[in-house]
């Protein structure tokens, strides 16, 4: 079972560096280090870090919306992949949202041949809504309602 709790500047490094692991940076859009915390700084964005047996494995970004309703589910890195980390760690981030953030609605962007992430959207309840680009490459956009 996974925890989460908030991140801080000095993990930057630490994001930065799991972004750039082989089976994580094609899905994903890496931040530097200095990304990573001039992003935590604006209060938009919400780092959280992902621990299993209090070892850090993961984090995940959200970003806020201005209609105080939705958050987006910008980013999920997990390092040791297969465990069901990232599934337990969603459901964290649901309840999260829910009573600290005080938001109703998650939305996410996903790359159309992350088929891996995909599945496990689709198994945690999330639905397909729209679709977009990101330099020539299909985008597919999932929401939920918490």
């Amino acid at each position: 079972m996974a925890n989460i709790e908030p991140a801080s500047i000095p993990d930057a490094y630490l994001f930065a560096a799991m972004e750039q692991a082989e089976d994580t940076k094609q899905y994903i859009l890496p931040y530097t280090e200095v990304e990573h915390a001039q992003n935590m700084l604006a209060p938009s964005f919400v780092y959280l870090r992902i621990l299993d047996a209090d070892e850090l494995v993961g984090f995940m970004i959200l970003v806020l919306d201005l209609d105080m309703v939705s958050v987006e589910f910008r980013r999920i890195v997990i390092r040791a992949k297969s465990r069901g980390v990232g599934q337990s760690a969603i459901a964290e981030m649901e309840q999260f949202c829910l009573s600290v953030l005080q938001r109703q609605r998650v939305w996410l962007d996903v790359f159309e041949y992350n088929s891996r992430g995909r599945h496990i959207y689709e198994k945690l309840g999330y639905k397909n809504c729209g679709q977009g680009e990101h330099k020539g490459k299909k985008l597919l956009i999932y929401d939920k309602e918490l």
